[in-house]
């Protein structure tokens, strides 16, 4: 509201409407509340200069640039340009630069990679982009695996751990239905099909503890022995060192896959386990999946080609 109750002007005389403030020789607005008022100070010129032209600005990127929100899409803008579009392009040139680097990683057999340090690194760095995409949520950010998932950085293998071995798990995956060529293997359910007894099942895993090194011999483990020999040696060794051509894990190291303690390995005997793993040949070009072989087999637990001795338990 406009204070127009009668005031002094400079002349002393009745005057209505805002007043000036003495003290500044600004006009007040005219309004006041409990006897404050507000000075009617025009904004600086710098600032009513940039206010403008910011709105000046505004128009001019609503013509130029997607804007205005539609139904279904915004309003294109004179220029066509979207930051989808833009990402696109700079994929493609991305994809063009490491076209020569792709095609001969592409052309080099996955044994020889080694062969050629500088595309051996561009291979791993490629595969450790890859990894990030595609298999963190099982084997962890740094490969270190969880229980079911296997540790990528130790030495134990269940089907190989040089780069060819690796390669191929990768390819065609293990127990991924709709290749033919995946890697199966099939540990009966000794426990829960009736194969074993409650008895016999936990002396075999008293045996199991035996020579992995967690528990001293005992009569439970003695009896074990002769049931392990009867129905696990055939796949794990008869010194449960493993099988790689049926992907039968090491039992006489401290490396488990579902654990180690009398529980879990009770567990394991009783009801198996019968993890899988995408097949990556079919979800990603070859060069990523080779290139994701030679990341895994970098990380410190690749072996050489072909690898030796053939042990196992990853």
């Amino acid at each position: 509201m406009v204070n127009d109750q009668p005031h002094a002007d400079p002349d002393g005389e009745a005057s209505h409407g805002p007043r000036v403030d003495a003290a500044t020789g600004t006009h007040t607005v005219g309004h006041e509340w409990d006897g404050i008022e507000e000075l009617d100070t025009p904004l600086p010129r710098w600032w009513v200069t940039i206010f403008y032209l910011c709105i000046l600005f505004a128009i001019g990127y609503v013509i130029a640039y997607p804007a205005l929100p539609g139904l279904h899409s915004a309003t294109p803008g004179l220029l066509g340009w979207t930051s989808r579009g833009a990402l696109a392009a700079e994929q493609k040139s991305a994809d063009a630069g490491h076209a020569a680097v792709r095609a001969a990683i592409a052309a080099t057999p996955i044994e020889d990679l080694a062969k050629n340090p500088v595309l051996q690194r561009a291979a791993i760095e490629g595969g450790r982009a890859a990894f990030k995409v595609n298999c963190v949520q099982c084997h962890g950010a740094g490969a270190a695996g969880s229980k079911g998932y296997p540790n990528l950085n130790d030495d134990d293998w269940l089907w190989g751990g040089d780069i060819a071995a690796i390669y191929q798990t990768l390819q065609h995956g293990i127990r991924y239905p709709g290749d033919d060529q995946t890697r199966t293997s099939q540990m009966p359910a000794f426990g829960r099909d009736g194969i074993l007894t409650q008895a016999k099942v936990q002396d075999v895993v008293s045996y199991v503890r035996v020579i992995s090194k967690q528990d001293p011999a005992s009569a439970a483990s003695q009896r074990g022995s002769a049931i392990f020999a009867q129905n696990c040696a055939v796949c794990h060794g008869a010194n449960g060192e493993g099988g790689r051509s049926v992907g039968a894990p090491r039992l006489n190291d401290a490396i488990w896959l579902y654990g180690g303690d009398r529980a879990s390995i009770t567990n394991t005997v009783t009801n198996a386990h019968a993890g899988v793993m995408p097949a990556w040949g079919q979800r990603l070009d070859p060069v990523t999946v080779k290139m994701l072989a030679a990341y895994v087999h970098s990380l410190g637990g690749g072996e050489a080609t072909p690898a030796t001795p053939p042990v196992a338990a990853k």
